[in-house]
């Protein structure tokens, strides 16, 4: 493909993204995902500490397979719930103006919206669960201890936790500070209902 080409592909995509407003939807998507990945390996690491489960190649098995999991969830549900949403307002427009603009820029502009929001809404939540537990993949070959990939396993989560709670920030013209220690509250909260919630269920399974 010419450099030429990829430039008129790229201005193409740029064209559908501002027709069909893509960005504020899609926007959400990553924030909103993004952080449940994260907090969701959070809550399957923690789970593993107090179980004493903590082996590398657990961790990052499940890891993987949550991520996958998480993806595809993403991934389909959002380009099933999007090619819904914007069927309905392109059918919507196509009464208003009285025609038919199933193969026009508008079906076109909602087409590319419709995949682009299902890429994000699946890669996001993946994305942050590898960044995640990406510790253990070093624990794994002996690299450091897993108790230390454990702690910087935490650390990730809430640094993605803060620079998200930023990200909001910027976008509402906020005080960061504030927003990502809103943030960093959010995933403190969660880490401790995942520490409360192992305790008690391994007591009752060892009882």
């Amino acid at each position: 493909m010419t450099e030429k080409k990829k430039e008129k592909i790229l201005e193409r995509w740029k064209r559908y993204h501002r027709i069909s407003g893509a960005g504020d939807i899609t926007r959400r998507y990553f924030v909103m995902n993004t952080f449940d990945g994260a907090l969701t390996m959070l809550g399957v690491v923690i789970g593993a500490y107090i179980i004493g489960g903590l082996e590398p190649i657990t961790i990052i098995s499940a890891g993987i397979a949550g991520s996958i999991a998480m993806g595809a969830s993403g991934m389909s549900g959002a380009y099933m719930t999007e090619k819904a949403e914007r069927t309905k307002k392109l059918k919507e427009l196509e009464k208003a103006m009285l025609t038919d603009m199933k193969n026009g820029l508008h079906a076109r502009s909602h087409r590319f919206a419709t995949i682009f929001a299902a890429v994000i809404d699946g890669v996001s939540p993946a994305f942050a669960a590898m960044i995640v537990i990406s510790p253990f993949f070093i624990a794994r070959f002996g690299i450091i201890e897993v108790e230390t990939a454990f702690l910087a396993c935490i650390c990730l989560t809430f640094a993605i936790l803060f620079i998200l709670g930023i990200y909001l920030a910027k976008i509402s013209d906020e005080s960061m500070i504030r927003y990502g220690v809103q943030m960093l509250m959010v995933g403190l909260i969660t880490a401790a209902l995942c520490i409360m919630t192992s305790i008690l269920l391994g007591g009752a399974i060892i009882r």
